[in-house]
């Protein structure tokens, strides 16, 4: 990363704010690559899955007994409408963390992506096995928290 660098805080020629804040400030363009597209897409599912929920019984049953329309859309519908969510953004996030391939390479931002295809290129197999398994395990990992986090949003389900 160009300007400040962790030699330069350690030696105390910087703050820690100041190399924190370079950091950041390098990443806006990163992040912006990798989240603009499935933020567009989990908006869209979410829009399409609240308009679902707030046309079921229920929710008409919850405008009948006086709840205000804060109280129905927050406590009733939203709650219903993110069970789908969960699931597509337990399932994105591995896809992030290795899928970031060409954004790290065009931002010359090392990461889990880039090294794959570094190891790849170099034909250091045993590289980029170690890091594949640990791709598999996070999978793994954000499946148990999208199936734990179920029973957070849908209070039907629980887990004994």
């Amino acid at each position: 990363m160009p300007g400040v660098l962790w030699e330069d805080v350690r030696s105390g020629a910087v703050s820690l704010w100041e190399f924190i804040g370079q950091w950041a400030w390098h990443l806006i363009l990163p992040v912006i690559a990798l989240s603009s597209l499935q933020m567009a897409e989990w908006t869209r599912f979410m829009r399409a899955s609240l308009l679902e929920v707030l046309s079921q019984d229920y929710i008409r049953t919850a405008r009948a007994k006086g709840l205000s329309e804060r109280v129905v859309l927050y406590k009733h519908a939203l709650r219903n409408a993110l069970i789908p969510i969960v699931t597509l953004v337990g399932l994105a996030i591995p896809g992030v963390l290795g899928g970031a391939t060409i954004t790290e390479t065009i931002f010359s931002y090392p990461g889990m992506g880039r090294a794959i295809f570094d190891a790849l290129v170099e034909k250091d197999y045993n590289v980029a096995m170690a890091a594949l398994a640990f791709l598999a395990l996070m999978t793994a990992f954000f499946n148990l928290l999208a199936d734990l986090a179920y029973a957070v949003v849908d209070p039907r389900i629980r887990y004994s």
